[in-house]
């Protein structure tokens, strides 16, 4: 049994839905040496990210980059486009909306709850139905989570944005993607999103402590008006000096660094072929959890995350006592189940730096884990994954000129 005081031989598995493992390219990136905020090397490194994080969201707007976790780029969301007392509509899909929700109430912006089971994504119908009902144009904005981390359930924004337009709604729609954005394809302009928020330690594949805004002009044009306060946050601020490269405060220099080499990887292999590969360790490891004979959490196979997989446990045993005895046994983190499933499910991980040999390894130690825990499982988990693994293809597709 692994000593939480020794050190095991090899890596250790991080396989939790974020922070992702760090690969070595980035690692030596931010090694390097920080330099002048304010003088001219920085400056290209400064374009170079907010231009490279253009093609990441998917955008010809503006981003804005701030030296945060992804809770600083919800409030920064807020705070540039509400006025104290605003009324914003979020739907309930898992633990993160339910705590942007608690954000929004303690800023003085107030919030009406689409209620869900925690089992499947936005629905667009509901969204439609209510903006519907809002004749006189009370709610002022549409705040969603792409990629519920803590419950493997992706929405369909693009619907959303549809569900919006049918209503005729002028509400801005805001998108938290932190765990969803270069693991899964993510249109911040094709979808028609006015706000997207994004960090740095999901499909990154950074440390934490960057967060972005990707902004429509109509939502840069709201920010004119919005009366809470803000400072630190202040879109005007950073949108005033970007385009030099600078930042209007010091900046995470050495994480910036990381990132612009984060960037290149991910452009490198193509954000369609990142996006196929997700979904194709996704897909893998939902056979296994079935040849298991256990259940996935998200029940609309529309919405199934190419990000992580929710993983419900059979009634009267304890996924915290399985994740403890894998994390001991095979020097392996699952995610936990976090809020109304604390408890209930494990998630697994596969996005970011990730291959086939890295998906085997995870679902070896999640079947081993299973049995040493006495957890109700058929045999067989890994080898259904192996197979679909085998049966299709791990190449990249060709990338356009």
């Amino acid at each position: 049994m692994i000593s939480l005081n020794s050190h095991p031989a090899g890596r250790h598995f991080l396989q939790i839905p974020g922070p992702s493992t760090v690969p070595d390219r980035i690692l030596r990136a931010i090694d390097n040496a920080t330099i002048d905020h304010r003088g001219p090397e920085f400056a290209v490194l400064g374009k170079a990210v907010i231009a490279g994080m253009k093609k990441i969201f998917q955008t010809e707007s503006q981003v804005v980059i701030y030296p945060s976790s992804g809770t600083g780029a919800w409030e920064a969301a807020l705070v540039n486009t509400m006025s104290p007392g605003d009324l914003v509509l979020m739907a309930e899909t898992g633990q993160f909306a339910t705590l942007w929700r608690k954000l929004a109430e303690k800023m003085g912006v107030r919030s009406e709850f689409i209620p869900g089971d925690w089992r499947h994504g936005v629905d667009p119908a509901a969204v439609e139905a209510r903006l519907a009902q809002d004749t006189g144009h009370e709610i002022k904005a549409v705040c969603v989570v792409h990629n519920e981390t803590s419950t493997g359930a992706t929405s369909r924004i693009a619907e959303v944005r549809r569900a919006i337009d049918r209503a005729g709604h002028p509400a801005l729609l805001m998108v938290d993607t932190i765990s969803g954005l270069a693991s899964a394809d993510y249109r911040h302009d094709e979808w028609g999103v006015d706000v997207s928020v994004a960090g740095s330690q999901k499909g990154l594949m950074m440390p934490p402590g960057l967060s972005f805004n990707a902004l429509s002009a109509k939502a840069i044009a709201a920010s004119e008006q919005a009366k809470l306060p803000r400072s630190y946050w202040d879109w005007k601020e950073m949108l005033a000096i970007n385009p030099t490269g600078y930042f209007p405060y010091t900046p995470a220099t050495n994480l910036l660094y990381g990132l612009n080499e984060a960037i290149d990887m991910l452009l490198e292999e193509g954000l369609d072929n990142v996006f196929a590969r997700h979904h194709r360790h996704a897909e893998a490891t939902r056979r296994a959890v079935r040849a298991w004979g256990l259940e996935v959490l998200c029940l609309n196979p529309d919405e199934y995350s190419p990000v992580l997989t929710a993983v419900l446990m059979p009634e009267g045993h304890s996924a915290d006592a399985f994740r403890k005895i894998v994390l001991e046994r095979f020097n392996m983190s699952l995610g936990q189940g976090l809020g109304k499933v604390s408890g209930k499910v494990f998630r697994i991980g596969h996005l970011g730096d990730f291959n086939d040999l890295t998906l085997c390894g995870t679902l070896s130690g999640v079947e081993m884990g299973l049995a040493a825990a006495g957890v109700p499982h058929k045999k067989g988990g890994v080898q259904a994954a192996l197979d679909y693994l085998a049966q299709t293809s791990s190449a990249p597709m060709a990338r356009a000129a």
